[in-house]
């Protein structure tokens, strides 16, 4: 995930218009958590030990940001509610995470990936409704 000290730049008529790689990987979790049969944004293995002591709060967990010449690449790492076809949730993630960072940011995503890493029940095991 983005640590917040790389940059996506653009020169703009008036200048240069940077845009920190973590406000991208937050727009990315708000549409991903959006969709309906997410149950939340998952951890990486690799996920910041400070994070897993709960010493500090990370609203783009599970979100990772790569940035190549124009475009941005994009991983979601998830848990799919029990009940929902995993397929569809994951196409839906695609779509709303590609939407939210082109129409916010105005910058090209080149790939919105996703990984399913698990799935998640309710206190009832039942489909959410």
């Amino acid at each position: 995930m983005a640590d917040g000290k790389e940059y996506v730049s653009r020169p703009d008529e008036l200048g240069n218009i940077h845009i920190s790689e973590e406000v991208l990987a937050v727009i990315a979790a708000a549409a991903a958590m959006e969709v309906e049969g997410v149950g939340s944004l998952a951890a990486n293995l690799g996920s910041d030990i400070a994070e897993l002591l709960g010493g500090k709060k990370n609203l783009s967990k599970g979100i990772h940001i790569a940035v190549e010449e124009e475009s941005i690449r994009v991983d979601v790492s998830l848990l799919i509610k029990y009940g929902y076809t995993i397929i569809d949730v994951a196409k839906e993630v695609q779509n709303a995470v590609y939407s939210a960072i082109e129409n916010t940011s105005g910058l090209t995503v080149e790939c919105v990936n996703v990984h399913v890493l698990g799935v998640a029940f309710d206190r009832d095991g039942k489909k959410a409704q």
